[in-house]
C-alpha cells in the first residue's frame, strides 16, 4: 500500500488528527488487552461558512492536460482550481473556516462539516463484525480491514502485524522509545514528550487548564473524556468492572487493577531505603515518611503531628470523646 495518497476529493480526515495533505489513514487500534474508555473528541454547530479568499500566486496553465492547474510553491499539480486554492491553504496557513462550539479552523469547508459530527456524537455506521460504530464512513472501512485484510506488516521486535505501514511505524515507537512530539510549556523544565499527537493534545490542557467536558448533573468539568465518564458512574451508580475472583465491583478500571493484587499478592512498588514492597503507590508514600520523619497531619488541639491523616483521625478522638469504630474503607 502507497504510503501517499494523491489528493481524494472529497477528502477524509481522522477524528483528533490535524489537518494534513493529504488526509492521513487512520490509526489502527492497539491490540485488545483490559478495554479502558478511549477518550472522544469534545461536543456541537458551526460558524456561517465564510467565502473563500483568493490565494497568492496561483498559476493557471492554458494548455489541455489532466492536471492544468499548478502549485508554485512545491511541484504539485491539480486537475481543478479549487482544489488548487485548497492546497495552497497547506502553504499559507491560512484556515477561514471556524467551529462555533470549539476554536478549532479549517481550509477547507468538508473539514469543517466532517469536523462537527464530534460534536454531536453522532456515529452511524456500525460495524457487522463487532459493536463498533464511527462517524464517517471512511473509518468504518477502514476498521472493516482489522476483520478482513491480511495483515502484510511484521514487527521484527515482537509478534506483533499490522495492516498498514504507517500502523507498524507508529508500533515500532513503543520499542524504539522515541517520542516526536514535545510539549513546549514543559521543555522549559523538564523533558516530556510522547510518541503520538493525540497524547500531547490531552498533556497540554494540563497546562492551558481547559476542560472541555462537562457533567450534566453537576458543574464538573474534565481535561478528559474517560476522566468525565468515571465521574458520571458517581451520579449512576454504574460499576462496570467487576473482579472474577470475588463479588467487588468497580468504577474505574484502574481501581480493579489495584484491588486485583489482593488476591494476586503482586506489591509492584518498591522502597529504595529498604527491601518493603508495596501494593499500591499510595502506601509507599506514607511508608516513606518513616524515612524522611515527615508528618503533615497536624492537631489543632496539640502539637501532635502524624505520618497519615489516619492516624490524625484516631487521635482525634481522644479530644473529642468519640469512641472508636472500625469502618471498612471502600477499595
Amino acid at each position: 500500500m502507497k504510503e501517499e495518497q494523491e489528493e481524494p476529493e472529497p477528502p477524509h480526515i481522522q477524528e483528533e488528527q490535524e489537518e494534513t495533505e493529504p488526509p492521513q489513514i487512520i490509526e489502527e487500534p492497539e491490540p485488545p488487552q483490559i478495554k479502558e474508555e478511549q477518550e472522544e473528541t469534545e461536543p456541537p454547530q458551526i460558524k456561517e461558512e465564510q467565502e473563500e479568499p483568493e490565494p497568492p500566486q496561483i498559476k493557471e496553465e492554458t494548455h489541455s492536460g489532466e492536471k492544468a492547474f499548478l502549485c508554485e510553491e512545491c511541484d504539485k499539480s491539480f486537475s481543478h482550481l479549487c482544489r488548487l486554492k485548497t492546497h495552497v491553504r497547506t502553504h499559507t496557513g491560512e484556515k477561514p473556516f471556524s467551529c462555533k462550539e470549539c476554536d478549532k479552523r479549517f481550509n477547507h469547508r468538508y473539514y469543517l462539516k466532517t469536523h462537527m459530527i464530534t460534536h454531536t456524537g453522532e456515529k452511524p455506521f456500525s460495524c457487522k463484525e463487532c459493536d463498533k460504530s464511527f462517524s464517517h464512513l471512511s473509518n468504518l472501512k477502514s476498521h472493516m480491514r482489522t476483520h478482513t485484510e491480511e495483515k502484510a506488516f511484521s514487527c521484527k521486535e515482537c509478534d506483533k502485524s499490522f495492516s498498514y505501514l504507517s500502523y507498524l511505524k507508529r508500533h515500532m515507537r513503543t520499542h524504539t522509545g522515541e517520542k516526536p512530539f514535545s510539549c513546549k510549556e514543559c521543555t522549559k523544565k523538564c523533558d516530556t514528550s510522547f510518541n503520538l499527537i493525540s497524547s500531547l493534545k490531552k498533556h497540554m490542557r494540563t497546562h492551558t487548564g481547559e476542560k472541555p467536558f462537562s457533567c450534566k448533573d453537576c458543574d464538573k468539568s474534565f481535561g478528559q473524556i474517560s476522566h468525565l465518564y468515571s465521574h458520571m458512574r458517581t451520579h449512576t451508580g454504574e460499576k462496570p468492572f467487576s473482579c472474577k475472583e470475588c463479588d467487588k465491583s468497580f468504577r474505574q478500571i484502574n481501581n480493579l487493577k489495584r484491588h486485583m493484587r489482593i488476591h494476586t499478592g503482586e506489591k509492584p512498588f518498591f522502597c529504595q531505603e529498604c527491601n518493603k514492597s508495596f501494593r499500591q503507590t499510595f502506601d509507599l508514600k506514607i511508608h516513606m515518611r518513616t524515612h524522611t520523619g515527615e508528618k503533615p497531619f497536624s492537631c489543632k488541639e496539640c502539637d501532635s503531628s502524624f505520618n497519615q491523616v489516619s492516624s490524625l483521625k484516631t487521635h482525634m478522638r481522644t479530644h473529642t470523646g468519640e469512641s472508636f469504630q472500625h469502618t471498612e474503607m471502600d477499595e
